[in-house]
């Protein structure tokens, strides 16, 4: 356990993480971090900004002799995705974020760590009080709830930004430079159940799934791990074959862009068939288990008899919630043609509950081709309407196609042979970043986007590694002294 990293190398961009750890900074709610921000700048006597959309804008000038380089903007985003196990009673609006270092990692202790994108954010303010960083003009970028909508993008007003470069600070590999990423979209579905009183009658099971990895809904949904959700939907679709089900509840999952743990679902069956039900739960459990041995290890299922609900769905309302659930796409839908091990298209069945007259749904669908996505949401739409639930469209996000000419790109790949002796990988990432929604703004604009291995990102599991968190800020290093010998226009 640790309860301090500011020792840990490279020093400055650590000490800077250490203090964003213990700043509540969930998705919509990051107004300390952004005071924190806020007073590195002003105690440097930089230019400080905070925008109407909570955003923070920094600009410092460019080392001696570097005045007339082009004008570079660094770009992470303040907010973190705010998950913890079952069993932690951490409170993310007050409780610093528990820490350890362990194997060469650090990692939180129940919770997500928040090295997304905190490291990036560290990694910015680093480089203001850098004594060996050598840089043209300097724009730093914070923005607000890129996790929940990318709200803060989204308010950038124009005139805001003068660079015409920009490096973006939230992907997951030191030694690659990512010139493209998906764009996204949100659809939420509402199923009515038309709610009966269940038959005293009969009896109450409560099926849990659990144990699984989850993940990052972009980043990790290449590995193909097991969606909580959809697999209890298919699990109680194959019992409700041979056994009538009344769906009484079902939860899982509660944010749109991580891959959900753990479901649970309460059912009324008939009490003639109880054990019969148990058995079906313990054999489709154990088919699970054995099918997704090798990626998700931890996967149990658990089924308890409980007390008997107040409601159910009717036995037509619980097919049709079953079966949507069931039916809807979920995972990895078609890879890349073009670059090898690159998804291309998925969807992610992220949040499930039951209300007052519904059952609500939520997937997040991504592409990098415009067509793939709405083959995607279509293909949900009508699934939903099969079903006879309302689809209302959500959040959606540009992604960016690569520019493999790009000038920006060509410093980048001089500086890492500069320091690592190799090119570095250039890439796409099939998840949603800023830079999108930035280059529609600013279709000006050269981006890349940097950043340093975070394992498991948006989950408890998430962890960050420490040399390569030192491999990734000398990286950046490099690359803007590469950017500060090309002529521009200063700033």
């Amino acid at each position: 356990m640790a309860d301090d990293l500011s020792g840990i190398e490279p020093r400055l961009l650590w000490r800077h993480f250490d203090m964003l750890r213990k700043v509540p900074r969930c998705s919509k709610h990051e107004e300390r971090a952004a005071e924190y921000v806020l007073s590195v700048g002003r105690r440097m006597g930089l230019d400080c900004e905070m925008d109407g959309a909570g955003n923070v804008l920094l600009r410092k000038g460019a080392t001696p002799g570097r005045v007339w380089s082009p004008t570079v903007l660094l770009q992470a985003h303040l907010d973190m995705v705010c998950e913890k196990n079952r069993d932690s009673d951490h409170d993310f609006s007050i409780d610093p974020i528990r820490v350890k270092v362990e194997e060469g990692f650090v990692s939180a202790v129940g919770t997500t760590l928040g090295a997304d994108n905190g490291i990036g954010v560290a990694a910015a303010l680093a480089v203001l009080a850098d004594p060996e960083a050598v840089h043209g003009p300097l724009e730093l970028l914070f923005t607000v709830d890129e996790e929940d909508g990318m709200s803060g993008a989204r308010g950038l007003r124009e005139g805001q930004i003068a660079a015409r470069m920009m490096i973006n600070l939230d992907t997951e590999d030191p030694h690659a430079v990512y010139v493209g990423c998906a764009g996204g979209e949100t659809s939420n579905l509402r199923l009515p159940v038309g709610w009966v009183r269940p038959d005293q009658a009969g009896a109450a099971f409560e099926v849990v799934v659990g144990g699984l990895s989850g993940g990052h809904s972009g980043v990790d949904i290449s590995l193909e791990r097991g969606n909580a959700i959809k697999l209890l939907g298919l699990l109680l679709w194959v019992a409700g074959e041979r056994v009538q089900l009344g769906l009484s509840s079902l939860r899982g999952g509660d944010k749109h862009n991580a891959i959900p743990r753990e479901a649970e679902a309460v059912v009324v069956v008939p009490l003639d068939r109880g054990e019969e039900f148990q058995r079906l739960v313990d054999a489709v459990g154990s088919a699970l288990r054995e099918e997704y041995r090798a990626v998700d290890p931890g996967l149990w299922v658990e089924v308890s008899a409980v007390e008997m609900p107040a409601r159910v769905a009717s036995p037509e309302g619980s097919r049709r919630a079953i079966g949507l659930v069931a039916a809807l796409p979920s995972g990895v839908l078609r890879w890349s043609s073009e670059i090898p091990d690159l998804v291309e298209t998925s969807t992610n069945l992220s949040v499930a509950f039951t209300e007052e007259e519904d059952l609500f749904l939520q997937t997040a669908s991504r592409s990098s081709s415009k067509v793939g996505l709405e083959a995607t949401t279509a293909t949900i739409r009508a699934a939903a309407a099969l079903a006879g639930a309302r689809v209302e469209r959500g959040d959606s996000y540009p992604g960016r196609l690569p520019r493999l000419d790009s000038k920006l790109l060509s410093a980048c790949r001089a500086a890492h042979r500069d320091i690592f002796s190799g090119d570095p990988e250039v890439k796409s990432i099939h998840a949603g970043l800023e830079m999108g929604i930035i280059g529609e703004k600013l279709p000006e604009m050269d981006m890349v986007s940097l950043g340093t291995t975070i394992e498991h990102p948006h989950s408890p599991n998430e962890r960050v590694k420490i040399s390569a968190v030192a491999e990734f800020y000398r990286f950046l290093l490099a690359a803007l002294e590469r950017i500060s010998e090309m002529e521009g226009t200063g700033g």
